[in-house]
């Protein structure tokens, strides 16, 4: 076995307090694309502000014409290795927590417990109206908007519904970070894996955790700015890091 997965799977037993941090890499042998990589989603599509969103019927339609057509992908994917090799970690630690950028549902899927993820860019399986934060599931919302192209909006309040996800220029969730940074303070190890750790702030979590007293392991494809602060750096592709993992 190469002697850095050796290593890796080493701290994982020897630590109590774990916490795996991940990002879009995690999922792209699922069949989701990154959104920074080469072939990454904003190479070929123009983000939508969250200012454009509230401001402009435009932008809200095509949000949610680019949801359904991404929808469809989405459900297709199936947790790979690197999923299930994480919900092992996190149910087999009792201290442990998973800290995710991802939406697609995928740790959920793999059998990570809601109360062990923490979930700081939301979740796109569901949407919720950004004035009353009422809950709203997706197929009837597709069901109308596909039908007479309404863009959906509350019953309760008449605020806009969104999917419960977080949007360039909006503010991330309070109470998430929260949670983020007591977690990271906290743990023992720090993964990150398969993030870029360019956006911030949540790209600042794993210094956080090394200067907490956290040994700090880093898996992704590429080069990141935090390597040179790592206990552990690995460039390969994550199910192959664990393709023969267990506890």
């Amino acid at each position: 076995m190469n002697k850095n997965y050796t290593q890796l799977f080493s701290l994982i037993k020897d630590s109590e307090n774990v916490v795996v941090f991940t990002g879009a890499g995690v999922s792209t042998d699922s069949g989701i694309p990154d959104f920074r990589g080469p072939s990454g989603f904003w190479k070929t599509n123009q983000p939508i502000y969250f200012q454009d969103f509230i401001a402009s019927e435009e932008a809200r339609r095509l949000g949610w014409e680019r949801k359904f057509k991404s929808e469809r992908m989405i459900k297709k994917a199936k947790p790979n290795k690197g999923h299930k090799a994480i919900a092992i970690i996190i149910n087999s630690k009792p201290n442990s927590h998973l800290i995710t950028q991802n939406i697609d549902n995928l740790h959920q899927e793999s059998g990570v417990p809601d109360e062990k993820i923490t979930e700081i860019h939301g979740n796109s399986t569901y949407a919720k109206c950004l004035d009353c934060k009422e809950r709203y599931e997706l197929e009837p919302i597709r069901a109308r908007f596909e039908s007479n192209g309404t863009i959906p909006v509350c019953d309760l309040c008449g605020g806009f519904i969104k999917t419960a996800t977080i949007s360039f220029g909006q503010p991330m969730p309070e109470e998430e970070m929260k949670t983020s940074c007591q977690k990271s303070m906290a743990s023992d190890l720090f993964i990150s894996i398969g993030t870029s750790l360019q956006v911030y702030p949540a790209a600042g979590l794993p210094k956080l955790a090394k200067e907490s007293g956290s040994k700090l392991v880093i898996i992704n494809n590429e080069a990141t700015d935090m390597d040179v602060i790592a206990d552990l750096v690995i460039n390969d592709a994550i199910s192959q890091v664990f393709h023969n993992f267990s506890l």
